[in-house]
Formats: structure tokens, sequence, C-alpha cells
């Protein structure tokens, strides 16, 4: 009987150490492991709010993530080349957000070629050799947008719509939500004009310009992100029209704040890039674990107004977006 009691107890005392040795590389692994994070740029407070949510993420796991994003949202060419650098140095997984649906799928599925597997957050890629996308209902956040347009000026009217760029998914997809909804429910409402207007403040400001110029008898104007939001606002001042045509816009930088407040701006719709950061990292080193990933998740949208933007809510949310804690 004693002899049975000391096999079992030297079993379980082997069970345990393998237990431990086991643990113990689980959390070697995990510390080599290196995740890249690759945004579309890097200094706007969009993507430092995502870095802030990824670099969280990867604390808490113990493993190193490589912050690096083109200089402009434009140069797709850039953030390819990041990506085949990544692949030289055989990172343990990607969590990117592609510059264009189309030209970067190949170096997705590239990613997919190579076994390293590939988060994609914000904006979609027109492929599915991708472990999860996670991202904002950006179409829904068109409809919102549209609705809030239809409310503030009364369900008719003249807009415009100063659009992003041609090939990014997820502004294409607020694009969309608005145009659909106004045409959809809102009849007297018409689209009398649109143009893309580019990746910086300073070409938006041109286009909004060349707008309201032909333009000059409009109720509202929608821009779905913050480059065009802020360059409308600034061509509807010169024009004196500022407060007269009612803006909803997308995202959120300071001088949108201060546009609600002085009522320039009425209203944008708010994404948390924090969570998609803390979110892609989080699922990237799951799907690397082995365990099952979704396939999609959304990560939600607020609209802000100049009535709601001081409510605990609203300012807890505000919060998450800069990666406050």
């Amino acid at each position: 009987m004693k002899k049975q009691i000391c096999a079992v107890a030297a079993f379980i005392a082997i069970a345990l150490i393998l237990v431990a040795i086991g643990i113990a590389r689980k959390g070697k692994q995990t510390a080599k492991r290196q995740i890249a994070v690759i945004p579309k740029a890097t200094t706007h407070i969009f993507w430092q709010s995502v870095r802030a949510g990824a670099e969280k993420a990867a604390r808490q796991a113990g493993v190193k993530v490589l912050w690096v994003g083109p200089k402009r949202e434009s140069d797709r060419d850039d953030q390819i080349q990041i990506i085949e650098d990544f692949i030289a140095k055989k990172v343990s997984g990607v969590v990117l957000t592609p510059l264009d649906s189309k030209a970067l799928v190949p170096a997705v599925e590239k990613l997919f070629d190579k076994r390293i597997p590939c988060v994609v957050i914000d904006s979609g890629v027109d492929t599915d050799k991708y472990a999860s996308f996670i991202a904002t209902d950006n179409y829904q956040g068109g409809v919102m947008a549209a609705r809030r347009m239809g409310e503030i000026i009364n369900r008719e009217g003249r807009i415009i719509v100063v659009k992003y760029m041609p090939g990014s998914a997820s502004t294409t997809n607020r694009e969309n939500g608005f145009v659909d909804t106004i045409k959809i429910e809102f009849p007297r409402i018409k689209i009398v004009d649109s143009k893309y207007a580019g990746d910086t403040v300073e070409t938006a400001l041109e286009v909004t310009e060349d707008l309201l110029t032909k333009n000059p008898d409009i109720d509202g104007l929608y821009a779905p992100c913050s480059p065009p939001t802020i360059g409308a606002m600034r061509a509807l001042e010169t024009h004196k029209l500022a407060g007269k045509v009612k803006v909803v816009g997308f995202d959120m930088e300071k001088p949108m704040l201060d546009g609600l407040k002085t009522g320039v701006i009425d209203s944008f719709v708010v994404q948390n890039p924090y969570e998609m950061g803390y979110e892609g990292v989080k699922t990237l080193l799951e799907k690397l674990e082995g365990k099952e990933v979704p396939k999609l998740k959304h990560t939600g949208v607020k609209l802000i107004t100049a009535d709601n933007m001081n409510s605990r809510e609203t300012r807890a949310f505000l919060k998450d977006y800069i990666g406050a804690q």
C-alpha cells in the first residue's frame, strides 16, 4: 500500500514538474513574440489611440509591438514595403489597417502564404486571407450621419458630400451608408454635388471651396473622416457660411470639438480606435495560441453633438478614444 502511495505521489510530482516546464516554455515563447502593428499613418490622434490600445494588449500579454506606418495615408507602396520588411523579419503576426482595399490584397495574401497570421482593423481588404476583421460598422456610421442630417435640415434641402479618397474601404462605406440613407429615407433632400478631397486638410479646404463656389445655396455638408471635415469647416468660415450650412462629420480632432462649441459643425460620428488596437493585438495573440477567433467584430460608434458632448457617457467615450486610462 505504501509503495502504491509513493508511486502516486511520485507521478503527481513529475506531472507538476512537467506542467511547470510547459508554462515556463510558453512564457518564453510569448516573450519572444513580436507583433507588427501597421496603421495607415502614425501621427494623427486616431492612430495614436490605436497604438495606445495595441500596446496595452501587448503589455498584458508580455509581447513586443513593432509600430510602423507610412508617413501619409495615400502612400500605398510604402505600406506594402513595410509589410515586406516584416515578412523578412519573420514577425509572429501582423495587425494591419490597409490603405487600399485592392492594392493591399497581394501583401495580405503573401502573409497568409507565409503562415504569418494577419488581423485587419479599421478598414477592409478584398480578400478573406486574414484571421479576423475588427472595425467600426462604417456603413451604419454613415446611416447615423444621414439621419442626423435629415433631422437638422428638417428633412429637405440641398447638400454636398466632401469625400475622402478612392480605395479607402472604411470611408467609402461611410459615404455609401450616408448617400443610400438620404436617397431612401429623405426623398426631399438632394445631394447636389460630391468630390474626393484627398488625405490632408489643405486639399480638403481647396476641394470644399470649389464645391461651395459651384453650389453657394446648400443647406448641409457631410464629410466621412477628419481631414475633409476640418477642411470643410475652414472653407465654410472663409465663405462666411459657418453655422448657416449644417455640417455632419466623422472621427474627431480638437478643431472639431472646438467647432462643436462654436456651432461651425453640428455633430460628428466617433469610432473607438483604442478598442480596435486593443482587440486587434488580443485577437492576433489568441490566433497564435490556436484559439478560434471571430472573422468579424464591430467596435461601435457614437454621435457627438453639442447637447451630449458633456455627458458622462460621452466624456467616458472620448477618454477611451485617446487611450487615457
